[in-house]
């Protein structure tokens, strides 16, 4: 009785299976990968290469704002530290890559929608 179920069952094993290029089963993979390419990875690698090219050229006296949200002047600046001066005399010392963007921008883009009005 056994004999025959397994005799069946090695019978379908055995059969020659067609052949399938494995060129034709990665190709999903691979647009998969292109499309996280082209909507994820390049777009986040220009960003930072832009971050990067405006902390590097900070300058003394730039008005700035954080990823925190404080507004104001830079009076010193080191390879990784930034003063910023917030109001008369106050003066915090933050890490450089806390610094968001220049605060000129950030008032250009109210400024611009306000006059469209």
């Amino acid at each position: 009785m056994f004999n025959l179920f397994f005799s069946d069952a090695f019978a379908q094993t055995t059969a020659a299976a067609p052949q399938s290029n494995p060129l034709m089963s990665m190709a999903p993979l691979l647009i998969i990968f292109v499309i996280f390419y082209f909507l994820m990875i390049r777009p986040q690698k220009k960003k930072m290469q832009q971050e990067q090219a405006m902390l590097a050229a900070l300058n003394k006296g730039d008005e700035v704002y954080t990823r925190s949200g404080i507004l104001g002047t830079i009076t010193g600046l080191t390879d990784k530290l930034v003063t910023l001066e917030v109001a008369e005399g106050i003066r915090f010392k933050i890490i450089r890559s806390e610094v968001a963007g220049l605060s000129q921008k950030l008032f250009e883009k109210k400024e611009e929608a306000a006059a469209k009005k």
